[in-house]
């Protein structure tokens, strides 16, 4: 493990965990990372929480996935575009996943923009790794789940490292320590049903599965999908 990954006597640096609103949670993620030896600092920017200005005392970052647009003219969007260029120049692990990972995109000079047609993703759809994403990670779900309505271009000099049908771009890394994906594996069942719930008037935009789809796709392709997860975030954080 990075020198970086670790304060005095060995202790772990905490993870950095941005999230949307102020009843959402890191999910399976925060599990997992906890169970690797990490304990999280979150951060609500859309609260007032602010984001520090170096990362110094953390191990890296995780920006997870909301409402909202990379678009939007909010003031803690604006900021938090712009206030990615710490990670990247402190050369810090950051995993972006949905709406961190088209902000990482935004912020690197790229559009976040609707498909064709405004074809959406909402629900379980088929993931196929690279060459490039096959040598860093060898086993790769064959769906995963997504809910978004804008996708990203792949940055100047970033990886492909997983394509899709609707949005090509799923899944990049950008140097060797800034990662971003489209789809969402952080969702434990509690998370899925309420999304399934709340997210029930977007069903009828173009290419969206119906609520049952979406608990029925979990049965069939979670396991795969958390194992995968589980294994990414032991290359994002803890070899890098």
């Amino acid at each position: 493990m990075s020198e970086t990954m670790q304060g005095r006597r060995g202790r772990k640096r905490p993870i950095l965990a941005i999230l949307r609103q102020e009843a959402s949670t890191p999910g399976r993620a925060g599990k997992l990372l906890r169970d690797k030896g990490f304990e999280l600092d979150i951060r609500r920017p859309v609260c007032g929480d602010p984001l520090p200005d170096t990362l110094d005392g953390h191990a890296g970052v995780i920006s997870f996935g909301g409402p909202m647009s990379a678009n939007d003219s909010d003031a803690h969007i604006r900021r938090e575009i712009e206030w990615l260029s710490v990670p990247l120049a402190e050369n810090r692990p950051y995993l972006g996943i949905c709406l961190g990972a088209q902000m990482l995109a935004k912020n690197l000079g790229c559009k976040v923009t609707a498909a064709e047609g405004d074809v959406t993703e909402i629900g379980w759809y088929p993931l196929k790794p690279t060459a490039e994403g096959q040598r860093i990670m060898p086993k790769w779900p064959d769906m995963v789940y997504h809910f978004h309505m804008e996708g990203f271009e792949l940055p100047k000099g970033a990886i492909l490292l997983a394509e899709g049908d609707a949005y090509r771009n799923q899944a990049f890394r950008y140097g060797e320590k800034a990662w971003g994906i489209q789809y969402h594996p952080e969702l434990t069942l509690a998370m899925q049903r309420r999304w399934a719930v709340k997210g029930a008037h977007r069903f009828h935009l173009p290419n969206a599965q119906q609520g049952e789809q979406h608990l029925q796709g979990r049965v069939l392709h979670d396991k795969a999908l958390r194992a995968w997860f589980n294994g990414f975030l032991n290359r994002v954080f803890t070899e890098a």
